[in-house]
């Protein structure tokens, strides 16, 4: 997630206060976490770098493009990006400590002139007009409170002819009860939207969608490789062989269990949504 921390904290979260006010402050402790490395692996969506790459692909990226990277993470995606395609890429995310470790990454991998990385809010992007060729932003466009100023950012910082493209979870219909609540928003869950949700909150924004892909088979093998990672992490805070203060396996263990349900019962899916900006979509400019 990005920005600097709007209002509520986590103890009125986690009492029931103002959940789409405070859960990016909540979901950047939890992703900047050893527990949420360990669970999520490597790249915190579905179909990691291979989903990332067909991306790329989509949004025709290439060494002269300029990309934005909205909740980065550890930057795995920004410097895949950067050394799949040759693109520079900017990434920005909530969490200090990330933003801190993928700096390093990014150094480690040599990749200092291409990516770099930043704390921001994707509903605050601190951009001009028109600064970038390209923006991605995966499996977290979901949990922002305010989709439509997120989508409108976006389109601000978009030149024109450059392109957004999203993958994010999808859902069709009303979820379990279980899926609700501070972890169902930090699973990216509780507010997933339909696919022409995503694709209505772009056009509103001045945006043409372009590309829907369905990949539901990511989000079933992501689903299933989280409950792995579960059990056997369980397994070793049992034999002292791993320490995770503070997680709490069993409500982990319960939200895996109802999304692979949902999933099933097709109320759950992942897809990828692209949309360009147009002439007609640019805003005017005062004389």
């Amino acid at each position: 997630m990005t920005g600097e921390p709007s209002s509520g904290t986590k103890s009125e979260i986690a009492a029931g206060g103002d959940l789409p006010a405070g859960v990016k402050e909540c979901c950047a402790a939890i992703y900047e976490s050893d527990a949420a490395k360990l669970i999520l692996g490597q790249s915190f969506h579905p179909g990691g770098v291979r989903l990332t790459e067909r991306l790329g692909q989509i949004l025709n990226l290439t060494p002269r493009t300029r990309v934005l990277d909205v909740a980065a993470g550890k930057g795995t995606s920004a410097i895949f990006l950067a050394e799949r395609f040759g693109c520079e890429v900017v990434g920005i995310d909530y969490g200090r400590r990330n933003v801190e470790e993928a700096d390093r990454t990014a150094d480690d991998r040599g990749l200092r002139e291409k990516v770099s990385f930043q704390r921001a809010d994707a509903e605050r992007l601190p951009f001009d007009d028109g600064s970038f060729d390209a923006i991605v932003c995966e499996c977290a466009f979901c949990t922002f409170p305010n989709k439509q100023v997120a989508a409108d950012e976006f389109a601000r910082i978009l030149r024109v002819g450059g392109q957004v493209g999203l993958s994010d979870l999808t859902r069709d219909g009303a979820l379990a009860p279980e899926l609700d609540g501070l972890l169902s928003w930090i699973a990216c869950i509780a507010d997933a939207q339909p696919l022409t949700s995503y694709a209505a909150l772009l056009s509103t924004a001045g945006l043409k969608v372009h590309v829907t892909e369905e990949h539901n088979a990511a989000l079933t093998e992501f689903v299933d490789q989280i409950r792995l990672r579960l059990l056997a992490a369980d397994v070793m805070v049992g034999l002292k062989k791993l320490v995770l203060p503070g997680f709490n396996f069993e409500a982990a263990r319960n939200i895996a269990k109802h999304a692979q349900q949902a999933i099933t019962m097709g109320k759950l899916g992942y897809a990828i949504v692209t949309a360009s900006k147009t002439m007609e979509g640019a805003p005017d400019k005062a004389v």
